[in-house]
């Protein structure tokens, strides 16, 4: 324990800065109180990370967000203000509504409507009638019914295998078999026991009146202009880098006399301590052993048993694309296909300036948890997987050839919300009364994509209290 002189004071410390983190200690400067973020990395933006690489623009993180909540567009409307017209939100392109399936030997338009629903190959004509039926089915008693079970029993099979699985690998890389509903797609499973129906559930939404702040949420796929990363460098900006503590060992929080008190060594090695009236965890489950000393193991067990995704996250760059243009968002491979890629998103396809005038980027993902093995494989292995694909699924004819390729590995990439989630949160919220001022936030909880992360972050923040 340090001496009493050296204690720095603050009213808030926030750990972690990734987009929860910093957009949690944004929102509080911006409400006048004093925020230390503490970081374990000599980089801000946790996973969101955009990389110029020559003419590209290639984002190792998330590469898109959804605007699913009002906190989206108001958090960027204020960071357009604060950044001085540097970080501007900028939603895809229309073409990047069209989603496509990989179904034999080539990929497939996913139906937004009726007509494509009868046209596709992509279910078969038993489902197809069937889903007629949807509106009066029984809804599902059991709670824990995972995404695979739930959409099998309303929709059926082929829904599963070509809609319902290749989604759960591009948001969750994840198995649908074993997702719960309520926990991974909340609003999925409330549609069908508020309204016994996804299609009455749905329809009865869209009648729903919608206020004006309703109506920022427009659900459009967004990024940033020059990339995802102009999101954290102009929260940090903001807070400024002297409450910014970057490259922080042997981080740990105790409670002391009413208050909390952050204990780390500097990138010097130097000793630090904060004493706060409130710390906030954004940071992974599997760093809260370490980080929160005080609280019985058996009880942390229940949080830091969270399972995680790993990802390989490959960056392809095309000098001339010949006019081979994909105009979609991009393309997604069912599990059943048997192929070694989730998905291949199309970024120069959504948004401006990602790759040169007549080339474009291409996103590979491999891995996820049903294929966990592939984060072993070599470089040289991972160029030789993309090349093959590059021509036998983007169809490239044979002398053309990607003029740059990027690997970016990811051991924990995405939480997993199973059966054992409920447990999780309880505790969370147990700990959270148990221990006030403390709050363990970040995406072990309330949500895995950034609209979730960034409305979680603005709830905590808005909701705190400092008494002066």
């Amino acid at each position: 324990m340090q001496n009493q002189a050296t204690i720095k004071h603050t009213d808030v410390v926030v750990i972690g800065a990734g987009l929860t983190g910093l957009t949690t200690a944004y929102t509080l400067k911006r409400r006048g109180i004093n925020v230390h973020v503490v970081e374990k990395m000599t980089r801000i933006g946790g996973q969101i990370q955009t990389h110029r690489m020559g003419d590209y623009i290639v984002e190792s993180g998330p590469n898109t967000g959804v605007v699913s909540f009002p906190e989206v567009t108001e958090l960027m409307n204020e960071l357009k203000e604060t950044s001085h017209g540097t970080c501007l939100l900028e939603p895809a392109v229309k073409a990047a509504k069209q989603r496509l399936i990989w179904k034999g030997n080539l990929f497939h338009v996913l139906p937004s409507s009726l007509i494509g629903g009868l046209k596709t190959p992509l279910f078969t004509w038993a489902d197809k009638f069937r889903i007629l039926g949807e509106p009066w089915r029984r809804k599902g008693q059991n709670p824990d019914e995972s995404i695979a079970s739930l959409a099998a029993r309303r929709l059926g099979k082929s829904f599963v295998d070509y809609a319902v699985d290749p989604f759960i690998s591009g948001v969750y890389a994840g198995d649908a078999n074993k997702l719960i509903t309520r926990y991974a797609l909340p609003k999925l499973y409330n549609l069908e026991q508020d309204y016994g129906s996804f299609i009455r559930g749905a329809m009865a939404k869209a009648k729903q009146p919608k206020t004006e702040r309703d109506r920022l949420a427009t659900k459009e796929v967004f990024s940033a202009v020059g990339g995802l990363g102009q999101i954290p460098k102009a929260e940090a900006d903001y807070i400024g880098i002297d409450h910014i503590s970057l490259g922080a060992t042997n981080v740990r929080i105790c409670p002391v006399e009413g208050q909390w008190q952050v204990e780390f060594s500097d990138q010097q090695g130097q000793a630090v301590t904060y004493q706060c009236r409130q710390v906030i965890t954004t940071c992974g489950a599997y760093e809260l052993s370490n980080l929160l000393p005080f609280i019985e193991s058996q009880r942390l067990e229940r949080i830091t048993n969270l399972n995680y995704a790993p990802i390989i996250e490959v960056g392809v760059g095309v000098r001339n694309t010949e006019g081979l243009n994909y105009k979609a968002f991009g393309g997604l491979i069912p599990s059943r296909e048997q192929k070694k890629v989730l998905g291949i998103l199309f970024p120069s396809a959504c948004f401006k300036g990602r790759a040169p005038e007549g080339g474009a980027l291409y996103t590979y993902f491999i891995g996820g948890v049903k294929h966990a093995e592939m984060l072993n494989m070599s470089d040289d292995e991972l160029q030789e997987l993309v090349e093959e694909y590059f021509h036998s699924m983007l169809k490239f004819p044979s002398h053309i050839h990607p003029e740059s390729i990027h690997i970016f590995r990811h051991s924990k990439a995405i939480p997993q919300y199973e059966v054992s989630s409920g447990a999780r949160f309880d505790e969370v919220a147990r700990l959270e009364s148990k221990y006030p001022g403390l709050i363990i936030a970040g995406n072990l909880r309330d949500g895995i994509g950034m609209a979730h992360r960034i409305k979680q972050a603005r709830d905590i923040a808005t909701n705190i209290q400092i008494q002066r």
